[in-house]
């Protein structure tokens, strides 16, 4: 074990005990002595133990350590704390500007155990609730992540679509801006890209000379006929030759394995346009409809092309309604009003303002006196901005019990509730499932709101059985969302077209905190393309008359 390794160790121990809020003394001891140890002209395992003992900055307990690194090659101290600190907060110390005193509050104070639940909060602007954490800092702790994320080689749709169209044009000039084809998971709309994939009709070797430039990308990988890069983003490029029959060559890289499989099982005579760039002709071929690239997962919808029953599927022109917002009476950025303003500039016909409950208290959930002051806010409103309209609701938490924040006197005064776990996510499935059956069977919970907590690239969902919920939210007419930040896109999109087979509805809700937020609605509607979903089985996509008539329905079906 050299100098560099014992040094490292005990820097990393002394940031793991400060994150833990152990003694700062003990902890700058071991500080200390990485530092001077970083300096030594010579390897400490050349040294003996008098001489170890007597270098400046070492002491009893440090010197004995590094006897320990030197005769078994580990620390135990050292791996004892890592075994009490979970991946993601020691992964925190790779993000330039939180130190451990900041990750120490993050973990232990907000209850953030994951780099993607700390960008999360950031974009929900919670980290200016604590002490030490200004806007500035929380930018800056945001932009930190954004680019440490970049360079992990996976990136969520909405990343991948801000770059490609750098990448796109890029290939447009080096190629022909109508020859390239862009293909694989992005073309299928997957919420998370591992590899960015172009079809150019060209040669392989022809493709290859002209990625040769003064500052080429990294080749990765060459096969027979593709050729996988990745940039300086991170981001991995595949390009396919397209030389030969192009039809054929996007076709096959487009869908998924299982899809392609079934596909030519059930037609093998399917035939190829040599004159065509795009794929459209090979379902002609078969007298199939052309069946979207986004639909293009699963065997199952080779079956509804045969039926001719492919569903019409939500555009993001169909969202009438923005359900789901947090304003700054939680942990919003913006007025209700200014929220209203803006989704009328854009054609909206209604809001479902949503803060958070009053145990999101890192939220600044609101308690019973400044919900009857926001109601009272948002009927001025009303009578303001008609006929527009804004609804009373609330993101209320379900509590570990499964009960919800508030009593049913309470929640009777909002139009509609969404019903979200927000606390204790670690849980067994035994334990998500009773809580969250329980919180769908309060008549109050109008939608159950994203409904496994994940986030995509940091932190898996609690499990649940996604079919027994989607059975009790069809059953208690409870609207199941589809969370549109694209973060969560929670629900899956592979249990859509089951909720759909059980009629129950869906809602495309941003979850916005922000007015840009409002964007997030898109990559919602991209999500749930891939699951078949039309708008009339979308809540979102209901205008205003045909909302105000389904909750006056919803509330008469349950007794409330």
């Amino acid at each position: 074990m050299d100098n560099a390794t014992i040094a490292g160790n005990f820097s990393l121990l002394a940031k793991l005990m400060d994150i833990h809020g152990e003694n700062s003394f003990k902890a700058r001891t071991y500080s200390s002595a990485a530092f001077n140890i970083e300096k030594l002209p010579a390897q400490l395992s050349d040294m003996t133990h008098e001489m170890i003992f007597s270098i400046r900055g070492i002491g009893e307990s440090a010197g004995q350590k590094i006897l320990e690194m030197l005769g078994t090659g580990k620390l135990s101290v050292l791996e004892e704390f890592i075994s009490q600190t979970p991946p993601g907060v020691i992964e925190m110390l790779n993000i330039k500007g939180i130190g451990p005193k900041k990750i120490h509050t993050i973990w232990k104070e907000m209850g953030i155990e994951s780099i993607g639940e700390l960008l999360y909060a950031c974009n929900e602007n919670r980290l200016t609730l604590y002490k030490g954490f200004g806007e500035k800092t929380q930018q800056n702790i945001k932009d930190s992540i954004e680019f440490y994320n970049q360079h992990l080689g996976q990136f969520l749709f909405a990343e991948a679509e801000a770059i490609f169209p750098q990448i796109r044009s890029y290939l447009g000039k080096t190629f022909s801006p109508v020859a390239v084809q862009v293909t694989g998971a992005y073309r299928r709309q997957s919420p998370v890209i591992e590899e960015m994939e172009f079809v150019i009709p060209e040669e392989k070797n022809i493709i290859k000379q002209k990625f040769i430039t003064p500052q080429p990308p990294e080749l990765l990988e060459e096969n027979e006929d593709s050729l996988l890069y990745q940039l300086k983003n991170g981001l991995k490029l595949r390009i396919y030759s397209g030389k030969g029959v192009m039809e054929e060559k996007l076709f096959r890289t487009t869908g998924s394995k299982e899809f392609l499989e079934a596909f030519f099982k059930e037609f093998p005579s399917a035939k190829f346009n040599s004159h065509s760039k795009e794929d459209e002709n090979i379902f002609s071929s078969v007298n199939l409809p052309f069946i979207p690239p986004a639909l293009r997962e699963s065997a199952k919808i080779i079956e509804k092309a045969k039926t001719n029953s492919l569903p019409d599927l939500i555009q993001p022109e169909d969202i009438k309604g923005l359900i789901h917002s947090h304003s700054n009476w939680s942990d919003g950025v913006n007025t209700i009003e200014e929220m209203a303003n803006e989704l009328i500039k854009r054609g909206f016909e209604y809001m479902v303002i949503s803060d958070h409950s009053r145990s999101a208290f890192y939220a600044n959930g609101l308690n019973e006196e400044r919900i009857r002051e926001q109601h009272r806010y948002i009927d001025e409103l009303n009578s303001k901005l008609n006929p527009f309209r804004i609804f009373k609701s609330i993101e209320c938490d379900i509590l570990n019990d499964g009960s919800l924040d508030y009593s049913n006197d309470v929640l009777s005064t909002f139009d509609l509730v969404i019903s979200s776990i927000h606390s204790n996510l670690k849980m067994t499935e035994e334990k998500a499932m009773a809580r969250l059956m329980r919180a769908i069977e309060n008549p109050y919970t109008t939608i159950l709101g994203h409904m496994t907590g994940r986030l995509l690239l940091s932190r898996n969902g609690y499990p649940v059985d996604h079919k027994t919920i989607i059975d009790a939210c069809a059953k208690n007419y409870v609207v199941i969302e589809l969370n549109a930040h694209p973060v969560r896109l929670d629900m899956d999109w592979r249990y859509i077209d089951y909720a759909l087979e059980k009629a129950a509805l869906i809602s495309i809700n941003p979850d916005a905190h922000a007015l840009d937020g409002f964007d997030d609605v898109r990559y919602g509607v991209l999500a749930a393309q891939k699951g078949g979903l039309f708008k009339e089985q979308n809540l979102s996509s209901f205008s205003l008359k045909q909302f105000e008539e389904w909750l006056a329905g919803i509330k008469e079906i349950k007794g409330i």
